[in-house]
């Protein structure tokens, strides 16, 4: 192992090389390195016609992560979980075509990190049939200049399958906390241990260098073995990075309770005020089971939690986020992907072979478009990607799946009072539309396979079902004609409508206690 500084980490890496980068937005990126890399093109002119692959976002979306490698002939290719956090300079560069780009599920591409370390062919996964990412339909392919494909439909022991043939790895990029004088690495203060001991053990499998960025170096021999999560024998430089380059997450430099090392008290979250969201939330809520585990998507669904605690069955919950994280309380905006007080936190890869092997009872995620068949697409918007990020994977196998968001968008004004709702001013976007950009859920498929999906918003309630989605539900208050049906692009099946519970429209619910009792197992 040798120690290096950011100015000789360019020199490091050959032109046309692949690079694998760990980390989630910020938590465990690697982001002096990165600094150093573009520091030497911008320079010298090298490295330059990179590929770059990473299992999720990287960066804030500002100045940390990929805006280090958007520079035209810096980058040739880049593939990823997610794009929301790249910046607005990659996001051009992929909505123009100046770079190849994919976009392939997350834990799909944290699985791969190990069959690569493994010397295996490729991962083979169900993952991804039907949505964008399949070969019959996008195949991941974000913009035309992508010129290979990186993902093949295969028929093995008579059933279709998506096969991913594993990369060769030039150089790996990550991150940890401590590092000893023969560079074993410990990860005491992230908040996820993601993959980066598959990403090490990948590049070193095809024969390539492994980089570590951590906070200092420590004397051999002082760090406990079962610390060390990346052992010296697979790391071959060594950079220790300024505080400003080693953030915990987008938002916070370092909270111990996201990394396990202390619990803090939790009080009853603070009630939402009475409006749409809050009454989603509560319907969303009613399909909750007692012990059910749960996965929560971002914005409206991050809710759920909040009224389980106000209706005093929180503890009745056990929440689970994709990054590897079971129990506590998941920390949202700029820390979201992280938790307060967790039960246990594990690898990214293992906490998605429990998700694909269908771990989840249920999973609450968030609803931007949908059309008649039940497709969902949450990864492109007017021609720009953003991404699947975990998105396939949960809903692949999750027992029980809740969309749920408001039913138009832009501008949406409700009033909820006395057990009813009124549509002040209407949202200026449909979500309930006759075909979805993108297909990254597939909702014939999930009906096939007789999944249990509900679609749930403050005015309507719908259930997949093979012939497609069937309204069963409309709020006290609004009228079946001009507030739904005259919003939707399609005319959903209507077999037996039924009225919301008024009592999710009014300032006290009450409500949900006393039906998570009924469904407590004696």
């Amino acid at each position: 192992m040798k120690i290096i500084t950011a100015a000789q980490v360019g020199a490091l890496i050959p032109d046309n090389a692949t690079i694998f980068l760990g980390g989630l937005a910020v938590t465990s990126l690697p982001e002096e390195v990165l600094k150093g890399v573009e520091k030497s093109f911008l320079e010298t002119g090298h490295p330059r016609n990179l590929t770059t692959w990473a299992c999720g976002a990287i960066g804030n979306s500002k100045d940390a992560g990929m805006v280090h490698f958007a520079h035209p002939g810096m980058i040739r290719r880049t593939v990823a979980g997610h794009f929301g956090q790249t910046g607005a300079e990659m996001m051009k560069m992929v909505y123009e075509g100046q770079v190849e780009a994919y976009n392939f599920p997350q834990g799909s591409l944290s699985h791969l990190t190990r069959h690569i370390a493994s010397r295996s062919p490729g991962l083979l996964t169900k993952v991804g049939l039907g949505t964008f990412v399949d070969p019959r339909i996008e195949g991941g392919k974000l913009n035309s200049t992508c010129s290979e494909d990186l993902v093949k439909l295969v028929e093995f022991n008579g059933e279709e399958w998506l096969y991913y043939p594993a990369p060769k790895i030039d150089v790996a990029i990550i991150r940890g906390t401590l590092a000893d004088e023969k560079g074993n690495i410990t990860l005491d203060k992230e908040g996820m241990l993601l993959e980066q001991i598959n990403i090490a053990h990948a590049a070193k499998a095809c024969g390539g260098i492994v980089i570590v960025q951590v906070e200092r170096i420590v004397k051999a021999g002082t760090l406990h073995p079962k610390a060390v999560k990346v052992p010296g024998v697979s790391v071959d430089y060594v950079l220790v990075s300024q505080p400003e380059n080693h953030m915990q997450t987008i938002a916070t430099q370092f909270n111990p309770a996201f990394s396990g090392d202390v619990r803090v008290p939790v009080n009853s979250l603070e009630p939402m005020p009475l409006d749409e969201r809050k009454v989603i939330a509560r319907r969303c809520a009613m399909e909750l089971q007692p012990g059910a585990i749960t996965n929560l998507g971002i914005g409206i669904p991050a809710g759920v939690p909040s009224v389980a605690a106000e209706e005093g069955v929180a503890d009745l919950l056990t929440l689970s986020i994709e990054s590897g994280i079971t129990g506590g309380i998941p920390a949202q905006l700029g820390d979201f992907g992280v938790a307060y007080n967790a039960d246990a936190i594990i690898e990214q890869s293992l906490q998605f072979d429990f998700y694909d092997g269908g771990g989840l009872d249920a999973s609450f995620l968030g609803l931007a478009q949908a059309d008649n068949q039940g497709n969902v697409n949450v990864s492109k918007f007017n021609g720009r990607p953003v991404g699947c990020g975990g998105f396939i994977n949960i809903t692949r196998s999750t027992k029980k799946l809740v969309f749920c968001g408001t039913f138009t968008a832009g501008g949406l004004e409700v009033q909820v009072a006395d057990g009813r709702l009124t549509i002040v001013k209407e949202g200026k976007s449909r979500k309930f539309i006759d075909k979805v950009e993108q297909i990254t859920f597939n909702g014939l498929d999930a009906a096939q396979r007789q999944q249990d999906v509900l679609f749930v918003t403050e005015r309507a309630v719908f259930q997949l079902t093979t012939e497609g989605l069937e309204l069963t539900e409309i709020a006290p208050g609004v009228d079946l004609e001009r507030d739904v049906l005259a919003h939707m692009g399609f005319k959903p099946l209507m077999r037996n409508v039924r009225t919301m519970d008024a009592a999710l429209f009014q300032a006290q619910w009450g409500g949900l206690a006393p039906l998570m009792a009924s469904r407590q197992k004696v």
